[in-house]
């Protein structure tokens, strides 16, 4: 009869104790050290994007100067091998020359406008050198749009416009297809090795709205192009991925806390056990 209530007695301990029991102090070291590190790496991932935020930043500010600069003539070839996308897309740039209309190619494109095509012809400069220029969009087909017999121009023709850097490779899901005359993206030198235009600068120009429209009246296109249709957008979403890169390193801390608390409730819980059972 007398040891029932202790029975009883320790047998209503058992649970707490075992409910308070606290973690080993190997898995307090495990879970410290991954912790540790998935902060170290979210922080890390959320300063980079910081710093690429500013470059985005910095990249923009330079290609809205140099697109509200005054035109420059366009590097010759002296200038070619120095040509880059970081220093000089997007400048402003005129040029001189006579067009060689035979050599056209249409690549596809959409614009505001719609679907058609970009027409891209070779300018023969007064020191010989070839520049694709960009003459403009146009909407009708290119197959109908293009003989290989249009006459070159006779007359100079003066262009101004946006230096752009070449487009390599073919369009999304798409390459281009030279023998059968099918152009998805301005790939400067392979249109060149397609027209057999050999050397020739490593940018196109974009031709302006108004250098469209006063070249429009000599050139042989069923539809004049519309020039001017440049899209200048950056992609810019660092500062969103900085944010969320640096909450997970705070939810990380907050996890950490959260385990050292429970750590510390659980000894506490333990140590008021012992002492019952001691009592």
């Amino acid at each position: 009869m007398s040891q029932t209530p202790t029975n009883g007695v320790q047998q209503g301990k058992q649970p707490a104790q075992a409910g308070s029991k606290s973690r080993s102090k190997t898995s307090l070291i495990l879970l410290a050290l991954g912790a540790g590190f998935l902060f170290v790496v979210f922080a890390a991932l959320g300063t980079w994007q910081v710093y690429r935020l500013q470059w985005k930043l910095d990249l923009i500010a330079k290609v809205d100067a140099r697109v509200h600069a005054a035109p420059t003539p366009a590097p010759a070839s002296p200038q070619w091998p120095q040509i880059s996308a970081a220093n000089d897309e997007y400048r402003r740039v005129t040029l001189t020359g006579r067009y060689l209309y035979s050599k056209t190619v249409a690549v596809q494109a959409t614009t505001e406008l719609g679907s058609g095509s970009w027409l891209l012809t070779p300018l023969q400069t007064d020191a010989g050198e070839l520049v694709l220029v960009n003459r403009g969009f146009v909407s009708i087909a290119p197959i109908r749009l293009i003989a290989s017999t249009a006459p070159d121009a006779q007359t100079p023709s003066s262009v101004t416009g946006l230096l752009r850097m070449s487009e390599t490779g073919g369009g999304f899901l798409r390459e281009n297809a030279a023998a059968e005359n099918r152009w998805y993206s301005r790939d400067v030198q392979a249109i060149a090795t397609a027209r057999g235009l050999g050397a020739v600068a490593p940018y196109f120009v974009d031709a302006d709205r108004a250098s469209a429209q006063a070249n429009a009246a000599s050139a042989p296109d069923a539809e004049k192009p519309v020039g001017g249709l440049t899209v200048i957008a950056f992609h810019n979403s660092h500062l969103v991925y900085a944010l969320t890169w640096y909450a997970l390193a705070l939810m990380i801390a907050a996890a950490g806390f959260w385990v050292v608390r429970d750590e510390r409730r659980r000894a506490r819980a333990s140590g008021e056990a012992r002492g019952q059972v001691a009592a």
